[in-house]
This record gives structure tokens, C-alpha cells and sequence, in this order.
């Protein structure tokens, strides 16, 4: 098989993939408790109203908003204080005018009520006014802030009255029926993934079990005689393998299980039982090739030999990256990665990682973006994307990146960057000082 014939643009590669490959996530149900990161297989309503009841917001006295109006330090309102709503009750006792009753933070509003003073806005001065009138008898000076703990202070409890030095508008202080979500609102919408706080939120409408995607498995494969595994101290012309483990923490990040394989042989029969026994146990085939010609070219005669349609792209106009296979084999997406660390991680964020999160029937994740100054001209081919790690730097309360030039086949150029430049495929470069958009790791 010939190199790199019919070079393909990011874009239409990856057109040419997603026509041949639309699966359909396998589901399971899970508890919400275990589902962070998981990605939903069907979306959510609320089966009720949250919350369904008013409730208060503050420690005070849910009152009638009217009976407030007016209310000054020189010229408080006077209310009686008629009940208490105990926690975790209903608020049963109904008020009359001028009455009100004491609340607690989260606590029920009763249904003659329509608003929430503050404890801090009112003052204490006696028992209850007979026939509703009355001076401060007994007046106390002291405030209510030590009478609204959560758990009630007036187990048997005795009316009282309050100065209100403040008005409240209708609502004030309330969080309303369904002002946080209305029953058969949509929650979440399929291919979400799940966040801590949609956790709280989903047991908060009694919602304990969720229909979830089935993380694809991913197999990985690396190749090459001159690879030994990482505990292994390589002799003379052999490297240690990192694209195993590289690769099966990426295919993490994304949402898949990684299933890595031994390190095979750079010979045909070899890499087509691996990749054969690979391929059958797993949804998605992974192969980080050889770097030269010939390795290239058994890695598309395996990835061609294991199902229809077979390869669809071999080689994309990256850097780095060119010589990449993009195949679907018997319904199972299968990539060909170059060998060289930088180029196998800039590949798989382009496309590997997009097809698991197609397995998983999962949105796009937005990617972190900043801008930056760019701190050195960087140079470009026309017809080609170039990937560029840079470093990121804050001098004189700018952000500048900094280009950390290398080759592909070294590692620490991605571990001393932060994250990477896209020169697009028509320009010829880009100048020192210009504004860029960094993609951060």
C-alpha cells in the first residue's frame, strides 16, 4: 500500500468518518449517586414542582407584604407574632391582619403570608396586643436573632409582638412554588454528562436512578520492536512504551475504558491476531503505529484487512500528525496513530476523542480557551493545519505564549507546554505580538 496518497483536511477526514460511523450508545440503568461523568441516555423532566411549597430564605416573620407598608424607624409597623413554623412542618395556623409568624431559613411560608421580614428589620416589645391594640408592654430591647435557631426555642409557644422598622414587597424573602424548576421541565437533556451538582439536583426531585451510556471499551495497541514496556530498562536502539499509557489516559479523559494490549512485533502476522483479538473484545480500535514508510504501511494492510468499509482516510494535511488512518471495520471505529508521542496525542484530541464521545451519544465539550500574545513569529505552510505548544507567561500583566519548538518525537515538549496554538490551514504564519487563541491541555 502506498503513503499518504489522497491527504484530507481535519474537516473533511472527519466528514468522511461520521458518514460511515453512527452508532447508537448501549444503556444501563445506574444509581445517581454513582453517575458522575456519566453521560445520560435519555433526558430528564422534573416530575414536580421545586420547590412545593414557599419557602422562606431567611430567619424572620412571614407576613402579609400590606401590613408593612409604610414601616419606618420613626414609625415601625406593629404585628402580632400568633405561631411558629416549626422545620420540616406544615404552616397550619391561618393569620389575620396585622398578624404574623416566625419562621426559619428554608422553613414553610403559611398561606396568608406573601413575604419574609428579616429578624435583623424588626424588634421584639411584649405580650399580644388585646383587641389589637396597645403600647410595648413589657417591652424588651434585645432582638430576635437568638430566638431563630433551627430548632425551635417555643416548644410551647406564647404570641408575642414586634416593631418592623422596614417595609417588604410582595415575594420578598419567598422562594415560590416551582421557582426553581416546574414540573415537566426538561432537567437534562440527553448526552449530558453528569456534574456533581446535577447530582444534588436530580435527588432533589426524587429522581434516583438514570439511564446512562455504556463507557466504550477502547483498545490500544502499540507497535514496534525497538518499544519495551516502561519497567524495563531498554538496551541499545529501544525506547520505552508512554503511548500505551498516554493514550489510556486520554481515552479516560474522554469517557472510554481503556483496554491496552501487550506491545506487538513489527511483523504482519502478529499485528493482525492482535488487532483481530483486539477488535473483537472492544468498540473502538486504537493502533499507535511505527514511524517509518514500511510500519505505516502494514498498520493500513491489518486496519484494511479486519471489515467493510475499511480505511477511509490515510493521512490528514496536520502537523504533526500527517500520517493518520481514519477506518470503520464491521461498524467499529478503528484509528492509525502515528508512533511519535506528540503527533499520537494532537491525533487522538482531534478524532479519537470525538468518537468516544459518539459512542457515548454525548455532547461536544467546549474546550478551554485563552487568549494570549504570541511571544516568537511562528511559520506555517499554506494547505496544512500546524499544532503549536506553546507556554504560557504574564509579563507586564499580559499574557504572552511562548512557542516550545520540538519534534514530535519528544515528550517533554507537551509536558513544559500548556497548551496549543491551530495555525489554519491558509495562512503562512503567524507574526510575533499577534493575539492568539490557546487550547489549553
Amino acid at each position: 500500500m502506498t503513503e499518504l496518497f489522497d491527504v484530507h483536511t481535519p474537516s473533511d477526514a472527519w466528514r468522511k468518518f461520521t458518514i460511515q460511523f453512527q452508532p447508537a450508545p448501549r444503556v444501563e440503568r445506574i444509581a445517581v449517586i454513582d453517575s458522575l461523568d456519566r453521560v445520560l441516555a435519555a433526558p430528564l423532566t422534573a416530575p414536580h414542582d421545586l420547590p412545593s411549597f414557599p419557602r422562606s430564605t431567611v430567619d424572620g416573620y412571614a407576613v402579609a407584604a400590606q401590613d408593612t407598608y409604610g414601616a419606618s424607624e420613626g414609625l415601625p409597623a406593629l404585628l402580632d407574632v400568633v405561631s411558629e413554623v416549626a422545620m420540616g412542618a406544615p404552616a397550619s395556623v391561618p393569620l389575620d391582619e396585622a398578624q404574623c409568624a416566625l419562621v426559619h431559613t428554608g422553613g414553610m411560608i403559611p398561606p396568608d403570608a406573601d413575604a419574609v421580614v428579616m429578624v435583623e428589620n424588626t424588634q421584639r416589645v411584649g405580650r399580644k396586643r388585646k383587641n389589637g391594640k396597645g403600647g410595648k408592654e413589657g417591652q424588651h430591647s434585645e432582638t430576635l436573632v437568638s430566638l431563630l435557631s433551627p430548632v425551635s426555642l417555643f416548644p410551647s409557644f406564647s404570641p408575642f409582638s414586634i416593631e418592623v422598622y422596614r417595609p417588604v414587597a410582595v415575594g420578598q424573602n419567598v422562594i415560590q412554588i416551582g421557582e426553581d424548576v416546574r414540573r415537566g421541565d426538561l432537567v437534562l437533556p440527553a448526552g449530558h454528562q453528569i456534574r456533581p451538582q446535577d447530582i444534588g439536583g436530580l435527588l432533589a426531585l426524587g429522581i434516583v436512578e438514570i439511564d446512562a451510556a455504556v463507557a466504550p471499551r477502547v483498545a490500544i495497541l502499540s507497535q514496534g520492536d525497538e518499544v519495551v514496556p516502561p519497567e524495563q530498562t531498554p538496551g541499545p536502539g529501544q525506547v520505552r512504551d508512554i503511548n500505551s499509557s498516554t493514550l489510556a489516559a486520554l481515552t479516560r479523559r474522554a469517557g472510554g475504558v481503556p483496554v491496552t494490549f501487550p506491545i506487538v512485533p513489527d511483523r504482519l502476522e502478529a499485528l493482525q491476531d492482535a488487532a483481530r483479538r483486539a477488535s473483537a473484545g472492544c468498540d473502538m480500535l486504537v493502533i499507535s503505529a511505527g514511524s517509518s514508510v514500511s510500519y505505516r504501511d502494514m498498520t493500513a494492510q491489518v486496519i484494511q484487512g479486519l471489515g467493510k468499509p475499511g480505511i477511509l482516510v490515510h493521512g490528514v494535511s496536520v502537523k504533526p500528525g500527517k500520517p493518520t488512518i481514519l477506518a470503520v471495520c464491521d461498524g467499529k471505529p478503528v484509528f492509525g496513530l502515528p508512533g511519535n508521542p506528540v503527533s499520537a496525542m494532537v491525533i487522538f484530541d482531534l478524532f479519537v476523542a470525538p468518537a468516544i464521545r459518539m459512542l457515548l451519544g454525548a455532547q461536544p465539550v467546549a474546550k478551554t480557551e485563552v487568549p494570549a500574545r504570541l511571544a516568537r513569529n511562528i511559520a506555517s505552510t499554506t494547505g496544512r493545519e500546524d499544532y503549536v505548544q506553546v507556554r504560557l507567561e504574564t509579563r507586564d500583566g499580559d499574557r504572552w505564549a511562548v512557542p516550545v519548538f520540538g519534534k514530535s518525537n519528544l515528550i517533554y515538549t507537551l509536558i513544559r507546554s500548556d497548551g496549543v496554538v491551530r495555525i489554519p490551514q491558509d495562512s503562512n504564519g503567524i507574526a510575533q505580538g499577534s493575539w492568539v487563541t490557546v487550547e489549553l491541555h
